[in-house]
C-alpha cells in the first residue's frame, strides 16, 4: 500500500527525469503501477524530459502495457534538458524527489544534482558506471558528487542518493541485511552474483556500455579525486579477506567467476565508512564477484575484453566500440536492449558468503569461528528489478524521513537506508532476502 506522508507543498512528490530513455520507460511503468496500490492521486508524479512527444509516446506505451488508458491524461509532462539550467531548475522547484534516468551519468549527472541541491529537490539515481580494474572503482560521479555537494546538500536538508538501481541496492542493503542476521560480529563477506537469461536469451542496453567505455577510459582520474578526502583506512577487524583472482572457478556457485565490474565494492566501502564514523561499528570486508559459465563462456569473455582493452585506450577505438555494440560484445549489448519477453524470464542471484565470531567472542582474537550465508534474488536485474529499487527508495523517503540520516547529504543507499524498513518494501515486490 502506497501511504505518502510529507508536508511538501510542491505539485510532485516524484517526478522521473530522463522517462523517455531506454530504462527510464520502465521507471515510469513501474510508478504507475505502484501509486495503483494506495488510493488514486494519493502518489503524485509527472514524467520529464527534452521531447514532449516522446514523453507522450512513452506515456501512451504505458497506458497499453498496465491497462491504464487514465495516464495519457492525468501524469503531467515537464520539459527539461541538463544542458538547460533553467529547465533545470523549474523541474526541481516541483519535485519532493527527483528519479534520474539520464545517463551516462559522469557527463550528465552533474547539472541535475547541482539543480536539486539548489533547489531543495531530493535526487535518486540508477549510476552503476563500472570499475576499471580490481582494486580500482571508476566511479568519479558518485564519488565526485559527494566531494563537491555533501556540505551544501547536509545544510539544505538534500537528500543526494546515488545507485538506487541494481547497482547497487542488492548488494548494499544484501551485506546489511546479512549483518542484521548474523548473531555476533560479521567481520568479512563476498557477494556471488549469477544471472540466469531464461530460454529467449538477453541482452543489456548499449547505454550501460558505453559507460563502461568512458569509465575506462578515465581510469587514471579517480585516484587523484580520492586523495582529496584523505580518508584514513578502515579497520580490518578479523581474518583479512583474501583477493581473489582475476578469473576462477567458484565453488560456491559452481562455475567460473571474475571480479564484479559495477559500482557495488566502492557503494559498499563507502556504507560501512558512514557506519563506522555515525555508529562505530564494525566494518565488514567485502569482495563482489559475478559467475561467466562454463569453459565456452571464459574463452568468449577474454576474447572480447583483449580487444575491449586494447580499443578503449583510443578515440578512434573508443567510437568503434560505440558504434558497434553488438559486435564487439558477443551480443551481450545492443542499441535495442532486451525484448519484453527476455526480461520476463530472466532473473539474478546475488549469493553472500560471511564470517564472523559468535556473541561474546573478541573479534581481535583469534579466528573466526562462525559462518553465514544468504540470498537476495529477483527479477530481470536491469529493466524491472532496477525500476522496482528505486521506485521503493523513493517511496522509503517520502515514508519515512525520520529513519534517514539526521541532515542531508550525499549517501549511499545502505548509509541513507540503514534504519528504514527498504528491505521489507523490496521484499513485497519481488526482490528478495532470505537466510540460507
Amino acid at each position: 500500500m502506497v501511504s505518502v506522508h510529507t508536508s511538501s507543498s510542491r505539485p510532485f512528490h516524484l517526478v522521473i527525469f530522463g522517462a523517455s530513455g531506454f530504462t527510464g520507460q520502465f521507471v515510469v511503468e513501474e510508478v504507475a503501477r505502484t501509486a495503483s496500490e494506495g488510493p488514486r492521486g494519493s502518489l503524485k508524479w509527472a514524467v520529464a524530459g527534452r521531447s514532449r512527444q516522446k514523453l507522450e509516446q512513452v506515456l501512451e506505451q504505458a497506458a497499453s502495457v498496465l491497462g491504464k488508458p487514465e495516464l495519457r491524461t492525468e501524469v503531467d509532462i515537464i520539459v527539461a534538458d541538463v544542458e538547460e539550467p533553467d529547465s533545470l531548475a523549474a523541474m526541481c522547484k516541483q519535485a519532493v524527489i527527483v528519479l534520474n534516468c539520464v545517463g551516462p551519468y559522469r557527463f550528465f549527472g552533474e547539472p541535475v544534482v547541482k539543480a536539486c541541491v539548489e533547489h531543495g529537490a531530493h535526487h535518486l539515481d540508477i549510476c552503476g558506471e563500472p570499475q576499471c580494474s580490481s582494486p580500482r572503482v571508476c566511479v568519479q560521479f558518485l564519488e565526485g558528487m559527494q566531494f563537491n555537494y555533501h556540505n551544501l546538500a547536509a545544510e539544505r536538508g538534500v537528500y543526494i542518493i546515488g545507485s538506487c538501481g541494481f547497482d547497487s541496492i542488492p548488494a548494499d542493503m544484501g551485506v546489511l541485511y546479512t549483518r542484521e542476521q548474523f548473531k555476533g560480529t560479521l567481520t568479512a563477506l563476498e557477494s556471488f552474483l549469477t544471472v540466469d537469461s531464461g530460454p529467449e536469451g538477453g541482452c543489456i542496453h548499449d547505454g550501460t556500455w558505453q559507460s563502461a567505455i568512458y569509465g575506462f577510459a578515465d581510469s587514471h582520474k579517480l585516484q587523484s579525486l580520492r586523495r582529496k578526502f584523505d580518508y584514513k583506512p578502515l579497520p580490518s577487524v578479523g581474518t583479512k579477506l583474501k583477493r581473489r583472482g582475476a578469473l576462477f572457478y567458484s565453488n560456491e556457485i559452481q562455475q567460473y567467476t571474475v571480479p564484479f565490474m559495477g559500482s557495488d565494492p566502492s557503494v559498499v566501502k563507502r556504507t560501512q565508512r558512514f557506519l563506522v564514523e555515525e555508529y562505530q561499528d564494525t566494518p565488514v570486508q567485502y569482495g563482489a564477484y559475478a559467475g561467466v559459465g562454463g569453459i565456452g563462456s571464459v574463452i568468449k569473455l577474454l576474447f572480447a575484453g583483449m580487444i575491449f582493452w586494447l580499443l578503449v585506450k583510443f578515440s578512434f577505438g573508443r567510437n568503434l566500440l560505440v558504434k558497434h555494440p553488438e559486435f564487439f560484445s558477443f551480443g551481450l549489448f545492443s542499441k535495442a536492449g532486451p525484448t519484453r519477453k527476455q526480461m520476463e524470464s530472466s532473473s539474478f542471484r546475488f549469493a553472500f558468503y560471511g564470517e564472523g565470531y559468535t556473541e561474546g567472542l573478541d573479534p581481535t582474537q583469534g579466528k573466526p569461528n562462525c559462518k553465514i550465508c544468504t540470498l537476495v534474488q529477483g527479477p530481470e536485474c536491469g529493466y524491472v528489478a532496477t525500476p522496482i529499487a528505486l521506485v521503493q527508495a523513493a517511496l522509503t523517503i517520502l515514508n519515512e524521513s525520520a529513519a534517514l540520516p539526521k541532515s542531508g547529504g550525499v549517501y549511499t543507499p545502505g548509509a541513507a537506508f540503514v534504519k528504514t524498513t527498504l528491505i521489507k518494501r523490496l521484499d513485497k515486490h519481488g526482490i528478495q532476502f532470505s537466510v540460507i
